[in-house]
């Protein structure tokens, strides 16, 4: 039990590093949805690749046919995108750690109402005057923490940001409890995530092709050269939706968020304090320690009430 609470929290590491990551590639791409494009793609390659290895059977036009497609089959990769273009937009707007705190605070919120009303054939979970009491501690924290901010990449920093944020974090939750229904449709969680990642290609396909008129990407940026580490938000992004849809039949919908959650959490201090990615530093200080103390009780609140 213990072991996979740690590969859930290296898993939500991977957040906060993919988000960075895509933040560099769109440097060459200039546009925030053929970033989100080129690491789907990235990520569905990757998948593919580890599908056809272990079952290539899956990847027939016979397996297709017989399958009954429902909703499952398409609504994850959207959200994915969602999700994935909204922390790239929001990262050097409000920094790594905010990013994360106020997409968490969107996860356990959504991750309520899903318990409460039982959606996505969740088992259902009683409203717990706790759970309110959990989600003004997230609140309060992210307030906390970005009072009396005076830096300049958060001068335009407003209650909108954090709102998108929080709207933002609400698409993971319900990705993966749509990716596990689906894992048992296909009978395999790596499969399920290269359904997603298709999805989620085509769809920034269309979309970048609408609004930015195409997906071009740059060789040079100034005097920065293109790499295939500027590539690698993808995998990081493949590695963790396979790790959620792994871990969330042993650990359950509410420790798999809460362990990848803390992991979001401590990777973004530690990329907002060492200025990692070419970040603006704001290092830790007693103002986020006590922060974060704030928004890890309110985590626990909401999950063990």
């Amino acid at each position: 039990m213990y072991i996979l609470i740690i590969v859930g929290m290296i898993a939500g590491m991977m957040v906060p590093m993919q988000t960075a990551v895509n933040n560099r590639l769109t440097l060459f791409t200039k546009a925030v949805l053929p970033t989100s494009f080129y690491s789907f793609l990235t990520g569905t390659i990757i998948l593919f690749m580890i599908n056809l290895m272990m079952d290539p059977s899956k990847l027939t036009l016979t397996f297709f046919e017989s399958q009954s497609y429902s909703y499952v089959w398409f609504a994850g990769g959207v959200l994915g995108v969602i999700f994935l273009t909204g922390n790239i937009i929001l990262l050097p707007r409000i920094g790594a750690a905010v990013t994360v705190i106020a997409t968490v605070t969107g996860q356990m919120v959504i991750g309520i109402f899903i318990d409460t009303f039982g959606w996505f054939d969740a088992d259902v979970k009683p409203l717990h005057v706790m759970h309110i009491v959990g989600v003004l501690l997230l609140i309060a924290g992210i307030i906390y923490m970005n009072a009396k901010k005076r830096t300049a990449v958060v001068k335009d920093h407003s209650r909108l940001w954090i709102l998108v944020g929080l709207a933002t974090g609400m698409m993971p939750p319900m990705q993966t409890a749509i990716n596990s229904s689906l894992r048992y449709e296909v009978d395999s969680f790596i499969y399920a995530a290269f359904i997603s990642f298709v999805v989620g290609t085509v769809v920034l396909f269309i979309m970048a092709m609408l609004v930015n008129r195409g997906i071009k990407i740059n060789r040079t940026s100034g005097d920065i050269t293109l790499k295939p580490r500027h590539f690698a938000g993808g995998v990081l992004g493949a590695a963790y939706i396979a790790s959620n849809i792994i871990l969330m039949p042993y650990l359950g919908v509410t420790l798999t968020l809460m362990s990848t959650i803390l992991g979001q959490i401590v990777m973004g201090l530690i990329i907002d304090h060492f200025g990692m990615f070419n970040l603006p530093k704001y290092p830790i200080d007693r103002r986020r320690i006590i922060a974060v103390v704030m928004i890890v009780s309110g985590i626990a609140l909401l999950n063990f009430f």
